[in-house]
């Protein structure tokens, strides 16, 4: 940790000198705020979504359809958490509107711009159903990887396939409250 303006903050984990608005493979995990489960819950080994789950379902869905750029290779929603295998392929020609979700210091067609917007739409949606506005859903960061090989992208897809198999093992299983 590092001190800047009198705060600490969490050093990134971002590969240093990657612009992740970069064509790529990006293994992409996403927690929330303190791990609560929202989505539903594995049940024999499968996940059933709630009605929260659903509405991150068709809002990833959506993300794919809104942003030629990007494509879903693999997807999983875990009771606290999402992974996702994202593609980031861009043509220097194609132009996508954002809608306006993606904060403006982020870069346009980024895994960071891509994420802020899903976050922020999931976010608003089911803190309607909730009546929380402006209440935290997500934690504010998210992991990302970038896949280089083969290998790995066999590796992630497999985790992300056995993930609802694997939950009570899982790194981010803690026990509904």
């Amino acid at each position: 940790m590092t001190l800047f303006d009198n705060k600490y903050r969490i050093e990134s984990a971002r590969r240093e000198g990657w612009d992740y608005a970069d064509n790529g493979y990006y293994f992409v995990t996403i927690c929330t705020k303190d791990r609560e489960h929202f989505f539903g819950e594995i049940e024999n080994g499968e996940m059933i979504l709630n009605e929260y789950g659903k509405i991150v379902q068709e809002e990833w869905e959506k993300s794919f359809e809104i942003r030629k750029e990007l494509f879903c290779d693999a997807f999983i929603i875990m009771p606290n958490h999402i992974h996702g295998i994202v593609i980031l392929e861009k043509d220097d020609i194609l132009h996508v509107e954002t809608h306006g979700r993606a904060s403006l210091h982020r870069s346009p067609k980024s895994i960071s711009s891509f994420v802020a917007g899903f976050k922020s739409v999931v976010t608003t949606r089911i803190n309607q159903i909730r009546k929380t506005p402006k209440m935290p859903l997500w934690q504010p960061r998210f992991h990302d990887r970038i896949l280089r090989d083969e290998i790995e992208l066999y590796n992630v897809r497999n985790y992300i396939a056995n993930n609802p198999r694997n939950w009570f093992d899982d790194e981010f299983y803690e026990k509904a409250a």
